[in-house]
């Protein structure tokens, strides 16, 4: 990354702009690249009830396993396991590609851009949503917790993690600084 840093900003005119260079621009996709894979939705079984395919509904949807995953999808009930279970069934899939959506959308506008990405309001929402997951994805990849964050930012270069850190930092400022803008746009 270049040692500018910069994050979103509201330009005179009401739009959301974030400047971005070729490196950042690259570890942004390659994220966002490994998130669509990530929470894709496994395929639906083709013997399933047709209706239920066709509206998402899952014949069964067990809690993942990779604690990223279950990060992103958690459950919704903690004390109901037949509960979490039937809520699962029900909108892991619609959550899975919602989060693909969002990442996609993110994606396109930063193909569709040179070193100036300019949002909507709803791409501007999207780009939210998915920097919420991979900041989420991260921070479970590195065992972040509020109690180790100073720790790990005083890593030596030399330890893997260290890249890793300052990545999630940098995905803090650019959702701190998207927030702001959104605070700050005239509702649609």
């Amino acid at each position: 990354m270049s040692d500018e840093v910069h994050g979103f900003i509201v330009s005179s005119t009401g739009r959301i702009i974030l400047r971005i260079d070729v490196v950042e621009r690259g570890l942004l996709v390659s994220l966002l690249e490994q998130l669509i894979e990530l929470v894709a939705p496994e395929d639906a079984d083709e013997d399933a009830d047709p209706l239920a395919r066709m509206v998402g509904i899952d014949a069964q949807a067990l809690p993942p396993q990779d604690p990223v995953l279950a990060r992103l999808l958690p459950d919704a009930y903690r004390d109901d396991d037949q509960a979490a279970g039937d809520f699962r069934r029900f909108t892991e899939r619609g959550l899975r590609e919602h989060k693909q959506a969002n990442a996609r959308t993110a994606l396109d506008s930063l193909a569709g851009s040179g070193a100036k990405v300019t949002l909507t309001p709803d791409q501007a929402r999207s780009w939210l949503g998915v920097l919420t997951d991979v900041r989420l994805a991260l921070g479970v990849r590195l065992e972040l917790t509020d109690d180790n964050h100073e720790e790990l930012l005083s890593l030596p270069d030399h330890d893997p993690r260290a890249a890793s850190i300052h990545m999630y930092d940098w995905l803090t400022y650019l959702q701190e600084t998207l927030v702001r803008c959104l605070m700050a746009s005239p509702p649609e």
